[in-house]
C-alpha cells in the first residue's frame, strides 16, 4: 500500500484564534477518509490548506510524496462548496467548460464516462436549474472526475439533501472507490460515514482527538439493550453498577456501555440478583456516532 498523502503537525491560526493545531495525518492508497469533527473543528480549514486556497501558518504536508507542489493537484478533483454551473446551459455544456478549463483530452469521452458513473448520462442535455439538488450535487462529482484524478476530495458532499439523494451520493462514493481511487471526505453526517469510510480522524478545536480505521474506533467498547417492566428501578441499578452505564432510552429500553469484560450473562446476573427480571438483553454494534459523541464530550 502506498502513501497518498502525509500531514505533519499541521497548523493554521487567524490571531489568536487556533483553527488547526499540529494535525498528524497518513492516507494510503484506496482508502475512504472521513475528517469528522463539531462545526469550527478545523475540517474545511484542513481540506482548503491541502488544496492551496489557505497557507499553513506551520507544519507541512506532501501528496503523492512529491511535497506541496502544485502540479500535485492535477491528480485531484475536489468539491469544496456548492455546486456552481451555468444554470441555463445543460450537464454536457458545463462540463465542456470545465474540461477545457482543465485542459483535458477526449472531451466528449471523458464526459459521457463521468455523466455515465454518476447516473446522469440520460439527463445529460437538460439544463442545470432543472436538477434536484441531489443530482447537482451529482454532477459537480462529475465534474470532479472529468480528468481521472488518483484523489477525490469531498467537503459535506451530502449536505442538505434529502434521504434518497444521501443515499445517492453514498452509492456512488462506494461504486467511484470500488475503481481504487482514494477519497477524502469532511462530513458531519455520521451516519453515511460510518456507511462509506474505511478509516477516519476526529477532531476538536482544531486537534485530532481519534484516528483509526471504522471498525477498531466502532468496534471498541460494547452496547447492549436491556428492557424490565420497571425501567427506573433498572436505572437506578446502573448507577450503583461500576460495569455499565446508561446511554439513552429507546422506546421502552434502555441503551447501555458496558466494560469489554462483562457479557450478557453477567449482566442478567446482576439484575436477577437484585429482583428484576430483564425482558430484553442483546448486544448491539456500537454506532461511529455514539462513539464520536463520547470522544468529543471527554
Amino acid at each position: 500500500m502506498s502513501t497518498i498523502l502525509e500531514i505533519n503537525n499541521l497548523s493554521k491560526t487567524y490571531g489568536t484564534i487556533i483553527a488547526l493545531n499540529r494535525l498528524n495525518v497518513k492516507v494510503e492508497k484506496g482508502m475512504v477518509f472521513g475528517i469528522l469533527g463539531p462545526n469550527g473543528s478545523g475540517k474545511t480549514t484542513t481540506l482548503g490548506i491541502l488544496l492551496g486556497v489557505l497557507n499553513p501558518t506551520a507544519g507541512k504536508f506532501s501528496w503523492f510524496g512529491k511535497g506541496q507542489d502544485d502540479s500535485n493537484r492535477k491528480h485531484i478533483g475536489s468539491l469544496l462548496e456548492t455546486p456552481n454551473f451555468y444554470p441555463y446551459l445543460t450537464a454536457v455544456q458545463n462540463l465542456r467548460i470545465v474540461a477545457k478549463i482543465k485542459e483535458i483530452d477526449r472531451i466528449d469521452e471523458r464526459i459521457e464516462s463521468v455523466l455515465k458513473t454518476v447516473s446522469l448520462l440520460e439527463r445529460k442535455d437538460s439544463k442545470f436549474k432543472t436538477y434536484s439538488l441531489g443530482m447537482k450535487q451529482r454532477l459537480a462529482i462529475a465534474s470532479a472526475l472529468l480528468s481521472d484524478p488518483e484523489v477525490l476530495v469531498l467537503d459535506e458532499p451530502t449536505n442538505g439533501l434529502d434521504p434518497q439523494g444521501i443515499a445517492e451520493i453514498r452509492n456512488l462514493i462506494l461504486e467511484i472507490a470500488k475503481y481504487g481511487k482514494t477519497i477524502l471526505i469532511a462530513s458531519h453526517q455520521l451516519d453515511e460515514i460510518e456507511k462509506v469510510c474505511t478509516d477516519v480522524v476526529i477532531l476538536k478545536k482544531g486537534v485530532a482527538i481519534a484516528q483509526s480505521d471504522v471498525e477498531s474506533i466502532t468496534g471498541g467498547a460494547k452496547q447492549m439493550v436491556v428492557s424490565a417492566e420497571n425501567l427506573d428501578k433498572v436505572k437506578l441499578l446502573i448507577d450503583d453498577f461500576e460495569g455499565a452505564d446508561v446511554v439513552e432510552h429507546q422506546n421502552g429500553s434502555l441503551l447501555l456501555n458496558v466494560k469489554e469484560n462483562l457479557n450478557p450473562a453477567d449482566i442478567n446476573k446482576f439484575f436477577f440478583e437484585n429482583g428484576v427480571v430483564l425482558t430484553e438483553l442483546r448486544m448491539v454494534k456500537r454506532s461511529l456516532e455514539s462513539q464520536f459523541l463520547e470522544i468529543t464530550k471527554e
